[in-house]
């Protein structure tokens, strides 16, 4: 098998999205390969759309299923297992890739002898193969035999898993999987699986379209995704520690630590969580401090991370509570300026 393709599917059968999905899989050029859908304990009838794909394909798509939700790394975890493909690709069950997707990304992987391909992405509010704003996933940098120096850029800016296709033999060989049962568990893998390619290469066209719309992850907040943002990055941390990488990428490790786990999970809570809470913000520094106390020196931290975000957390290295109603004071002016704005 040449190919599997694994799809995690929760919850996606309004509005035609799994199908739009699944009907841009089922007519990729390629012919070797498999799709392989993972319904995670689905609550609506996204489970019966997979069982007819399969019906229909029956050389193409294979559903697993189980009873309790595991999110999406649990749904890939069992993908993984199942895959039979010399190359893995992952895509999720609500956005959707052009017929040639697959076939552009492998005939780059034969040309070049990589072991990890991936491309740009297009982002789109509907159902439409027209390319929408075009985002450049990975750069021309981090390209070529990944050396250390090419490692230590893609750490920092790893990019998103589901416009790549890896080498199933190194994914097998080194036991790499994904953290369950918690949101943004991409975060943890995209980054520690970089360890582990020799060479990385790019089509330079957005061949994946990424469908934004209201019910997507990215646009709601909850304390409790939060914590589970927290969660990949210690879980990232420890497999860096146990897998021996610590030492030699400290700084880089420290620095996606910091950004992930502390500054975006900050700004994020305090801006869209329902009802922002002291401890939590507090507790959120006291377990970076105790990873990383010298986070704040990081050469990436003060050249990347912006320069009113780390003026912030300074202030709450001073006083949780002066940085907390200071903050929270200034995005209700803000909000107030913004709402006249919109009267005027």
């Amino acid at each position: 098998m040449l190919l599997s393709v694994i799809v995690p599917v929760y919850n996606m059968a309004a509005e035609g999205k799994l199908n739009y999905c699944m009907d841009s899989l089922v007519g990729q050029t390629i012919k070797e390969y498999e799709i392989i859908a993972v319904d995670d304990a689905s609550t609506d009838n996204s489970l019966e759309i997979l069982r007819e794909y399969e019906k229909k394909y029956p050389e193409k798509v294979r559903v697993i299923t189980y009873s309790v939700n595991r999110r999406q790394g649990g749904a890939k975890n069992e993908g993984l297992k199942a895959a039979a493909g010399e190359w893995i690709g992952f895509i999720d069950s609500d956005d959707w890739v052009t017929p040639d997707y697959y076939e552009k990304l492998l005939a780059k992987a034969q040309e070049t002898g990589a072991d990890v391909v991936g491309c740009d992405y297009s982002l789109v509010s509907e159902h439409t193969m027209r390319t929408g704003r075009v985002v450049q996933n990975n750069t021309a940098d981090q390209t070529g035999e990944l050396d250390v120096e090419r490692r230590k850029k893609l750490l920092l800016h790893p990019g998103s898993m589901v416009v790549k296709i890896y080498k199933g033999s190194v994914i097998r060989g080194n036991g790499l999987c994904f953290p369950e049962g918690i949101f943004y568990e991409d975060n943890c893998a995209a980054a520690l699986w970089w360890f582990y390619f020799t060479r990385f290469e790019r089509v330079e066209e957005p061949l994946y379209y990424y469908y934004q719309h209201e019910a997507s992850t990215v646009h709601y907040i909850s304390e409790q995704k939060c914590r589970d943002r927290m969660k990949a990055m210690e879980l990232f941390c420890e497999e860096c520690e146990r897998r021996g990488f610590l030492e030699q990428y400290r700084k880089e490790i420290e620095y996606r630590f910091t950004e992930l786990f502390y500054v975006n999970t900050l700004f994020s809570y305090l801006q869209g969580a329902p009802h922002p809470k002291l401890s939590f913000v507090r507790a959120l520094r006291e377990k970076l401090e105790r990873r990383f106390p010298d986070f704040a020196e990081n050469g990436y931290y003060r050249e990347l991370t912006g320069q009113e975000e780390q003026k912030l957390a300074a202030m709450q290295g001073r006083s949780d509570a002066g940085f907390y109603w200071y903050y929270r004071a200034k995005l209700v002016l803000r909000r107030l300026r913004a709402a006249g704005r919109r009267k005027g």
